[in-house]
This record gives structure tokens, C-alpha cells and sequence, in this order.
């Protein structure tokens, strides 16, 4: 029987984030010498487990986004995930060029496990800044036509409030940024698990997200 990462109801172990991390950087180092990324045979048990992950590219030192692409639900081995989503990424974002060879030693690889989405339930759509929790949860807007998806890193770095969040989660879906008002939409939450290099191929650290006020 296959599992999901999340049955085992424990977190990943830095470890295990590094392995990921280092895994998305090989991927894409792979993918630019022209041939196709594998996952290794000798994959961490946990890691061969199904979960949904993001992989984001971040350029050194400024910080800015140079890709991210990943996938919300636990469809794939989080290994072979993590390696596709790395090559999306760094390639096949489309608000970023690919990614040149000149570039892999000025950016920052970031791999991000989520949690299963799971549906955010209210009876009016005014109370759901009050089910948000900044820092915790990312969110996921589905209206049947579109939809959008903010990891939970993003209202941190930007230091937005759960009515900014919910804004700009409409945006990010192509719909007016007051449309989560409307109730017509449906808003998932997860969690992620954040591992990222401190500086390119630098060492891993987990990602601990903090909470500023203006």
C-alpha cells in the first residue's frame, strides 16, 4: 500500500531537507548538461513517500525571485517531485526566463514540503481573516475556472495581514482582489516544512518563519 508522507505524522529531519535540497541543485545541474534528472537509487525511505512540494529559486544576495513551481498535492515520491519541480522551476516558470548555467552559483535553491490542502470552511466569507493563520498556513483559491496559490513564506516576507494575504491569493489566481468576498470561491490552507541554502550550495537550514508587525 502506498503511503503519504503526512501518515507518518512527523516532520522531515534536517537531514532529510538537506538531501532534498541538494537534490533540486542536481537536478537542475543535470538538466543544463543536457540530459534527464533522476532520483538516486539510494532515496531516503521517508523521501520515496508521496507529498506535495515547491521548489523556489532565489537570487544571491538580493533575495529576489528567480522561479517557483511545484505541486500542492501529494501525487508523486516526494524525491521525484522535488526533482521535477526544481526543473520547472529554474526552466519552465513562465515569468522568468530559463535559467542560464552562469547563474547556478548566484542563486539560492528553497524546497518546501506541504502538508495535504485541506478546505478552509465558513459560513460567511468576512470570518475567513479570522481562520488564517500568518506564517502557518498557505493558501489555495479554486473557482472551477482559475486558481492560485501562496506558500506561507510570502505574507511573512511581505509582511502582509490575513486580508492582504487573501488579496493578493486572488490576484495570484487572475480574479479582483476582493473576490474571496464574494463566497464563490473555495480556500484550502496547508502547512509546509521549509529547507534552504544560507548562500548557493552554502549549507541547509530549516526555515523558521517570524511574524513582523509594521
Amino acid at each position: 500500500m502506498e503511503n503519504n508522507l503526512v501518515d507518518t505524522m512527523e516532520r522531515l529531519t534536517l537531514e532529510e531537507g538537506t538531501y532534498l535540497v541538494k537534490l533540486a541543485r542536481k537536478a537542475i545541474e543535470v538538466h543544463l548538461s543536457g540530459k534527464i534528472p533522476k532520483a538516486p537509487g539510494n532515496v531516503p525511505e521517508r523521501l520515496r513517500m508521496k507529498s506535495g512540494v515547491f521548489v523556489t529559486l532565489t537570487t544571491y544576495p538580493e533575495r529576489s525571485l528567480r522561479g517557483c513551481i511545484g505541486y500542492p498535492m501529494p501525487l508523486y515520491e516526494l524525491a521525484e517531485a522535488t526533482i521535477m519541480a526544481a526543473v520547472a522551476s529554474a526552466f519552465q516558470d513562465p515569468r522568468f526566463p530559463p535559467l542560464g548555467p552562469e547563474e547556478l552559483d548566484e542563486v539560492v535553491v528553497e524546497v518546501s514540503v506541504l502538508t495535504p490542502p485541506e478546505e478552509i470552511k465558513y459560513s460567511d466569507p468576512r470570518e475567513l481573516p479570522n481562520l488564517i493563520n500568518i506564517g502557518v498556513d498557505g493558501l489555495i483559491i479554486e473557482t472551477g475556472v482559475t486558481s492560485g496559490l501562496l506558500l506561507p513564506q510570502v505574507p511573512v516576507e511581505y509582511n502582509w495581514g490575513p486580508e492582504e494575504y487573501l488579496m493578493h491569493l486572488c490576484m495570484k489566481a487572475g480574479l479582483p482582489s476582493t473576490y474571496w468576498l464574494t463566497g464563490r470561491a473555495k480556500i484550502y490552507k496547508f502547512t509546509a516544512q521549509i529547507f534552504e541554502e544560507e548562500s548557493p550550495r552554502g549549507k541547509v537550514v530549516e526555515k523558521k518563519l517570524s511574524i513582523c508587525k509594521s
